[in-house]
């Protein structure tokens, strides 16, 4: 089965951002075809500046290489090394209907919070519609804020395809409902737009000093203390395996520890777990002639992929004479 999962390039990756679906993008490769882009057009509806948008897609790319992207698994690219795919956006545009933009959640949510309204931000669900078609992909694993842009992705193949036959794959989406809403050292769901992340990467008194500031309830040492409703033990158990979040409970239950402990027992948790993945960032930092060599050739294994389609789609429309 093909999987497509799109990256945007926003900055120090958090572990909010690590189990809610790069784990199982990671996980996914061992058994699927994975293709997987860093999202630099989509980044450009909100950052103007040119240089902090490439160092971000670098350092997107050399984090998702630490992580465990495996471009020998899988296809990893740059959205913007594969030209095909503004080709289809031109395309799909005039298969989009104005109301089907103007339905999208996504554009009103963002005009709302102050990102300014332009054409690159309206249109933006027919570009991710080019990036999703291209590639033939049969499964698009999306947050449930994220279908709606897989659904228009429908719509206008469908429509592609009522007019030229099946040139089009139909994809559909998979929201996995067992990935886990990680909470932020606030309790409200981690996320950038809210500060209450912990980064993957970040130097070690930093990460130390913001799990201190995870929120807890004020309960006395010698008492026993809940687990369930802890911030610190929702985000530790994310690290452990059955024994280990079991374990841990009985810690809870037992009294005589405060939270202060727990906050202590969360970073070493933590900072143990992504020791290889950091390890392996020191190299892919120290060789970024490297990542940009793998990200070509993921370049190439892209567009060379995608070629038989666009044929198809260049004779279908006309634009191949």
């Amino acid at each position: 089965m093909r999987v497509l999962t799109g990256i945007q390039p926003s900055g120090d990756l958090h572990i909010g951002n690590y189990f809610g679906s790069i784990k199982a993008m990671i996980e996914s490769q061992n058994d699927h075809e994975v293709f997987a882009f860093i999202a630099n057009y989509h980044a450009m509806t909100s950052l103007s500046d040119g240089v902090r948008l490439s160092q971000l897609t670098m350092q997107a790319a050399t984090d998702f290489l630490a992580l465990g992207m495996d471009p020998q698994k899988s296809t990893f690219w740059v959205q913007s090394d594969v030209k095909e795919v503004l080709e289809l956006y031109w395309i799909l545009s005039n298969f989009t209907p104005m109301g089907l933009l103007e339905r999208a959640h996504s554009y009103k949510d963002k005009v709302a919070k102050g990102i300014a309204s332009n054409h690159s931000l309206f249109s933006y669900p027919v570009l991710m519609a080019a990036d999703i078609l291209l590639f033939g992909s049969e499964v698009i694993p999306v947050g449930k804020d994220q279908i709606q842009h897989v659904e228009i992705a429908r719509d206008i193949a469908i429509k592609f395809n009522n007019q030229y036959g099946d040139v089009f794959t139909i994809p559909e989406f998979r929201v996995d409902e067992n990935v886990a809403t990680v909470p932020g050292i606030d309790g409200q769901k981690m996320s950038k737009s809210y500060g209450n992340t912990i980064a993957i990467f970040g130097d070690e008194k930093t990460i130390q000093k913001t799990i201190k500031k995870i929120v807890t309830e004020a309960v006395p040492m010698e008492e026993p203390k809940e687990y369930e409703g802890c911030n610190v033990y929702n985000i530790a158990k994310l690290f452990l395996d059955e024994e280990g979040q079991r374990e841990l409970q009985e810690r809870y239950k037992r009294g005589g520890e405060g939270h202060g402990h727990f906050k202590l027992y969360l970073h070493d948790v933590m900072w143990e777990y992504f020791r290889p993945y950091r390890e392996r960032r020191v190299y892919y930092e120290a060789h970024q002639h490297e990542v940009r060599e793998i990200l070509h050739l993921g370049a190439s294994k892209a567009s060379e992929a995608v070629q038989p389609l666009i044929e198809r789609i260049r004779m279908a429309t006309g634009v191949k004479y």
